[in-house]
């Protein structure tokens, strides 16, 4: 961890000056702003039946006969899901660091909310209504951390502090599908969980990056079952290094904390993975 401790948002490295607008988390407003449509409605539907399914899987304890009559209608979901399109919808990925044209997209449809912006694709010169604006940032409903559409998500929810522009706070339920030690959510993914919640709250810089460094303390035992609430802040910018802290507490006590290094990508870098992906 950095030999300064934990330094509240606030201070000379994570503050903007006086009378400068706060920067807003891409990944918080860009989920926020989706339209509503009926296949998003659906897709996030199926998804919470197969968090269900999950759940009532890892806790079943039916026998051979009852566990065989469940994988057969379960094979033949798998079936009629196959035989339905399958590609990537979406621009960008998941996780979400970005760079170039594609943080260029994601700051038009954040402007959506802010009423900044004149809709003027800066590549095109073509206006977008806010809902195809919005639709660039479909890939967030996919994140295996935050997405409702992902079932694998347990979603983890973020949104800006109200009471700290600095600051991104979030709520999160881990399942027992999520269970490490007896009772306990599974260190992984409390480290997958700082690993989103740290990427939102870089944004507060102003800028984004991918992960370089993460380094989480483990102070207590985490709950399954209980809400989890976190915080997570820009500690200091450097060059094209971020770095961001967090919290994470039930109730007031204290389960875990993080420190993560962001670095941002030179232009070029995040189309090189578009590219990679969609070959």
């Amino acid at each position: 961890m950095d030999s300064g401790g934990t330094q509240e948002p606030g201070d000379r490295h994570g503050r903007p000056a006086v009378g400068e607008r706060t920067p807003r988390s891409i990944r918080v407003d860009g989920l926020s702003s989706l339209p509503a449509t009926p296949q998003r409605r659906q897709q996030r539907r199926l998804a919470v039946a197969a968090r269900e399914l999950i759940t009532r899987m890892v806790t079943s304890s039916a026998g051979e006969a009852d566990l065989a009559a469940a994988a057969d209608r379960l094979e033949e979901v798998v079936d009629l899901l196959g035989e339905m399109p399958a590609e990537h919808i979406y621009e960008g990925f998941s996780e979400a660091a970005n760079a170039g044209p594609a943080l260029r997209a994601m700051a038009m449809a954040m402007a959506i909310d802010s009423g900044e912006g004149n809709g003027e694709d800066p590549d095109h010169g073509t206006a977008e209504s806010d809902e195809e604006r919005s639709e660039r940032l479909g890939f967030f409903d996919q994140s295996p951390l935050i997405g409702l559409a992902n079932p694998l998500s347990p979603p983890l929810v973020l949104e800006h502090d109200p009471s700290s522009p600095e600051r991104i706070r979030g709520t999160v339920n881990f399942g027992p599908a999520y269970e490490g030690p007896p009772g306990c959510v599974h260190g992984g993914h409390v480290a997958a969980t700082f690993d989103e919640l740290l990427g939102a709250a870089q944004s507060l810089s102003g800028t984004q990056g991918m992960t370089a460094h993460l380094e989480v303390d483990y102070r207590s035992p985490t709950p399954l079952g209980e809400d989890l609430e976190l915080s997570g802040w820009v500690q200091r910018t450097e060059g094209r290094k971020i770095w961001a802290r967090g919290t994470l507490h039930v109730d007031r006590r204290l389960c875990a904390e993080a420190e993560a290094l962001f670095v941002a990508f030179g232009p070029g870098d995040f189309q090189v993975l578009l590219e990679a992906r969609g070959g």
